[in-house]
């Protein structure tokens, strides 16, 4: 019974993100907004919908470990898995505003998460401050898309969220009516999920922040799954990297601001995250600058290394949970072998990159 409830507070979550992201998408291309700012805001938070909703459920429920879990687990597996398989589908290319700016904000996001959890609590102001900042980047982001000049991007969000905002189904009440629908949905399957993955944790005998990392996390990423791999397959390579990233971005600023403040007394930081899964979600925030940042593109093999890290971070943690023997020898090969490999690898990667945009720089001119 406790899976068939987590099961439909899956189903639940998932439907009503559709429901929310639709409605708000037509009801925002009705009002003249343009495709680009729908992409970059209604669609990119609308994805994150079931994040907040259950970090916020749970946070309230006083289940404050699976609310900070599943924010850090979200980010760690929509970097890791959900880009490297759309990267495995087609290699994506990389707009320059995502590595000049966003990428960026994301990592200044995730070190600000880091330095206001460093002493096991985010406070009240602290969730304060990261709700103006998400409000503030928001306003950034819609500012830059309407001076966006990029053909290519515009043309990707006209055809991913352009003909939703341009064909409004019964007017707008009927669109109001889906959020709406929406919301009811977001909650009852946030209830159900937080629930049901309490009760987990103790039937699998692990505990309640291993299961927001993993299932929990998993769970109310799948919404940004569908997005990034649809939008891969679809070639709006732009919108699969862009919907990760400004997820995340919102899960740190947006989800946790809130659960902190809706907790009333600020929010828990596991000492387990804050001496292992934080560092790795920082670690995989700085990876994002270099690879991205070779040939504005990330391959399929840097696609294939996210998928490895992914399971190798969830092999740790299972191994971990079940206090496994071979735990310190699988960390030891990860931390003197695996990890300065790939360290070295990136480093060879950026300087071959920047050697050859030195040389295309300053190669003959012919005019």
């Amino acid at each position: 019974m406790t899976l068939l409830l987590f099961a439909l507070g899956l189903a639940l979550l998932v439907a009503g993100a559709e429901l929310l992201v639709r409605g708000a998408s037509r009801l925002a291309g009705a009002l003249g907004i343009p495709p680009l700012v729908i992409g970059l805001t209604v669609v990119a938070f609308g994805t994150s919908a079931p994040e907040m909703a259950v970090s916020v459920q749970a946070a309230a429920s006083g289940e404050t470990a699976i609310a900070m879990g599943n924010v850090v687990g979200s980010n760690i597996f929509n970097v890791l898995l959900i880009l490297g398989l759309a990267a495995l589908i087609t290699p994506l290319v990389v707009h320059q505003q995502l590595v000049r700016l966003d990428v960026p904000v994301m990592i200044a996001a995730a070190f600000l998460l880091a330095f206001m959890a460093r002493d096991g609590r985010l406070s009240l102001p602290e969730g304060a401050v990261l709700l103006a900042s998400l409000a503030a980047y928001t306003a950034l982001q819609v500012r830059l898309a309407l001076r966006e000049r990029d053909a290519r991007v515009v043309a990707e969000y006209q055809g991913a969220v352009g003909r939703e905002g341009a064909r409004v189904n019964g007017g707008w009440p009927w669109q109001v009516l889906l959020v709406a629908a929406g919301l009811v949905l977001l909650v009852m399957g946030s209830r159900l999920l937080v629930q049901s993955a309490v009760t987990l944790a103790g039937w699998l005998g692990i505990s309640e922040t291993v299961v927001g990392l993993t299932i929990v996390a998993a769970g109310t990423s799948l919404p940004e799954v569908a997005a990034s791999v649809m939008a891969s397959i679809r070639g709006e390579r732009d919108i699969a990297v862009g919907n990760v990233v400004g997820s995340n971005v919102f899960n740190i600023l947006g989800v946790l601001g809130l659960s902190a403040l809706v907790s009333g007394q600020g929010l828990p930081v596991p000492a387990s995250v804050l001496a292992f899964d934080l560092p790795v979600m920082l670690a995989v925030a700085v990876a994002c600058l270099p690879i991205f940042f070779t040939g504005w593109s990330i391959a399929r093999w840097e696609g294939a290394v996210f998928l490895g890290y992914y399971v190798a971070y969830t092999a740790f943690l299972v191994l971990d949970a079940a206090g496994h023997d071979a735990l310190p020898r699988y960390s030891q090969v990860m931390l003197w072998f695996v990890m300065p490999l790939t360290a070295l690898t990136l480093l060879v990667v950026t300087a071959r990159s920047l050697r050859g945009a030195r040389a295309g720089a300053g190669g003959p001119r012919h005019d």
